[in-house]
């Protein structure tokens, strides 16, 4: 499996390195794998000290939340395993402060054992310790003998814990607070594909293509149930049903809520399933008062998140507002108080007028949806060039767009006339074409508006047509030559220009059709000069243009229909 690594017996100690070499906020204890606060950030010894940490892998967890406002050291282990009794011990030793120090432990047996010895041969030494254990998982609630996992729900106890010590509280106050705030704090992790430790050859457990698995760990373990995959919206709703009966949250509480990515999902995927959180929250009457989403508490690069829901109580507000200064939290955590929209100027209308003219418009909306569903019908096809030379989403873009404009097709024949009528689809297509192509096709569209001014005739629809493709090419920038959608346009506008007087429009039409065919298969003997396709340079060759497929099929549909049928003269 491809790693960005040395060599796996190295990664965490390389890890441990490069985190402290790159901040002037942290420092290894010489040899160890060991993060402390640097000298001039360290507590004072009136205050508590805290320490937390276990297997590595769960990146930035635990050593991201070093510093002001949450924890003065994390211990490290290799990937996914315990640190040693003797490294818990170091740390205990060397920022252990007079007033004690408290360890925040996850509730595997590993950490409990390590953690565990540590703090009893520290107390031998004569250090104050108290050890708390973090146990949120919902999935396997109180049914195991091993009892809940510690997951991502620890992060949110490292801020508690944290600014509760900055104030000066004792390690009883600080163990007796953790332990109320726990009692309502649950999390729930979904998997969608398995994570790959340094070293390894295979992933931890095998996915099916629609699969996912539900209630797991952060040891890239599996979890407790596998079922078929669901929307960002019912994985919410399943999380929050859970979460509530688990810890039986009431209607009218305040809690916090945390959406955790597990190391492989986008972070535009995390936004989606907050927003299906905090929609299901609101439906169980929950106020969501403090709310984060990213990579807290990962296992590697598993694809997947974890929801953490908490009660907060007006006694935990002051600490989880109290800023911070780690590199892997936020500053500042603000209660929600406001709305989260407010209004936005007036929108250009999309329909102009009530129809005050009496030019048919039939046949010019029967061909416009004619291209529409060929555009939605060669939507794979699109997609597939596209991820060749670029980034895959052109298919999708002219899909969305070409389902736009039939949704909103009697708003079209709303207009007064055909120069109305492709101002109209102009904006449609603007509004709701990404990327490139959505101006560059609204351009165009707006260049045959100018028909009214050459008149409504086959000569006048192609003179627009000139216009239209003089506007791409101005905005644009691209010529023939450069493997963009101009190679298929310009040739096909060229024969509808040339032929525009004497040739029924279907046979010009079929003409057009074949020339922009001919000159998107030319595009596969260029080199990309303009357009995603020009960053791979030579290897651009030999691939058609994905845009200029696209001009090619518009002709085709064109063609293709006005042949089936419909004319104009």
């Amino acid at each position: 499996m491809k790693k960005i690594i040395n060599a796996p017996v190295d990664v965490v100690d390389q890890y441990i390195s490069g985190l402290t070499k790159g901040s002037d906020r942290l420092q290894r204890l010489a040899e160890k794998p060991i993060v402390v606060r640097a000298q001039e950030h360290q507590k004072p010894q009136s205050k508590v000290a805290l320490i937390s940490g276990g297997g590595s892998g769960h990146e930035p967890a635990h050593a991201g939340y070093v510093g002001p406002g949450m924890l003065d050291a994390a211990v490290l282990g290799p990937v996914f395993t315990s640190p040693s009794v003797d490294d818990v011990l170091t740390a205990i030793r060397a920022i252990g402060t007079e007033a004690g120090t408290l360890l925040i432990v996850k509730n595997y047996t590993g950490d409990r054992l390590n953690f565990g010895l540590a703090a009893e041969l520290a107390k031998t030494e004569g250090h104050t310790v108290e050890m708390v254990i973090v146990a949120d998982d919902a999935a396997l609630g109180d049914g195991s003998r091993a009892g809940r996992r510690g997951i991502a729900g620890t992060v949110l106890v490292h801020k508690i814990a944290g600014a509760a010590a900055e104030r000066g509280d004792t390690p009883a106050q600080l163990r007796s607070l953790v332990d109320d705030f726990t009692s309502g704090l649950a999390t729930v992790g979904v998997g969608l594909e398995a994570c790959t430790i340094p070293g390894a050859t295979e992933s931890g457990f095998k996915l099916g293509p629609e699969e996912f698995e539900w209630g797991l760990g952060i040891h890239g373990e599996a979890g407790h149930s596998r079922g078929t995959m669901l929307t960002a919206a019912r994985i919410a709703e399943k999380a929050v049903a859970e979460l509530v009966e688990d810890r039986g949250f009431s209607a009218g509480e305040h809690v916090a809520v945390m959406v955790n990515g597990l190391g492989g999902t986008p972070e535009i995927e995390l936004g989606v399933l907050l927003n299906d959180v905090l929609t299901e929250l609101d439906r169980h009457r929950l106020s969501a008062t403090y709310v984060w989403a990213g990579n807290f508490m990962t296992s590697l690069d598993m694809a997947g998140a974890s929801v953490t829901v908490a009660r907060v109580a007006e006694h935990f507000r002051p600490l989880l507002e109290d800023p911070v200064n780690v590199p892997a939290f936020p500053v500042h955590s603000f209660p929600l108080v406001q709305e989260p929209t407010r209004p936005a100027p007036p929108a250009e209308s999309v329909a102009r007028s009530d129809r005050t003219g009496d030019e048919d418009l039939s046949g010019l909306h029967h061909l416009v949806t004619a291209v529409c569903e060929a555009l939605i019908d060669a939507e794979p096809v699109l997609s597939e060039m596209d991820r060749r030379v670029g980034d895959g989403d052109l298919g999708l873009n002219l899909r969305r767009g070409a389902e736009h404009v039939l949704q909103h097709g009697h708003e079209l024949l709303r207009e007064s006339n055909s120069a109305d009528y492709m101002k109209c689809l102009s904006l449609l297509v603007r509004r709701s074409v990404g990327g490139t192509s959505g101006p560059l096709y609204s351009l165009g569209i707006l260049g045959l508006a100018s028909v009214e001014a050459h008149g409504a005739s086959t000569t006048g629809w192609a003179q627009a047509a000139a216009e239209g493709l003089a506007n791409i090419k101005r905005l644009g920038g691209a010529e023939v030559g450069d493997c963009t959608m101009v190679d298929a346009l310009q040739p096909a506008v060229e024969a509808l220009y040339n032929n525009r007087s004497d040739t029924p429009i279907g046979t010009q039409l079929s003409t057009a059709a074949h020339a922009a065919r001919k000159g998107v298969d030319d595009t596969a003997e260029l080199q990309a000069a303009l357009g995603r396709g020009s960053y791979l340079g030579a290897r651009s060759t030999g691939h058609r243009d994905p845009g200029a497929e696209a001009v090619a099929v518009i002709f085709a549909a064109l063609a293709e229909t006005v042949n089936g049928g419909l004319s104009r003269e």
